[in-house]
């Protein structure tokens, strides 16, 4: 990990930990910033199953 200095908004970190029920600065906003990246590595996730599932034996179909 990386140290960063930002400045944060105390009231939004307030009730960011209330909403995530936790208790120090640093958890809170690790674990916003994973809550805020799981839809786009769910959809990648996705997309990289999608594409392995794909039959490609027409490669010229590949690009329809």
């Amino acid at each position: 990990m990386v140290k960063r200095l930002v400045d944060i908004d105390d009231d939004a970190l307030t009730a960011a930990q209330a909403a995530l029920g936790t208790e120090t600065i640093k958890a809170t906003v690790n674990e916003s910033l994973r809550r805020a990246g799981e839809p786009y590595r769910r959809r990648a996730e996705r997309a990289v199953g999608d594409l392995a599932a794909t039959d490609f034996d027409d490669r010229a179909d590949a690009w329809r």
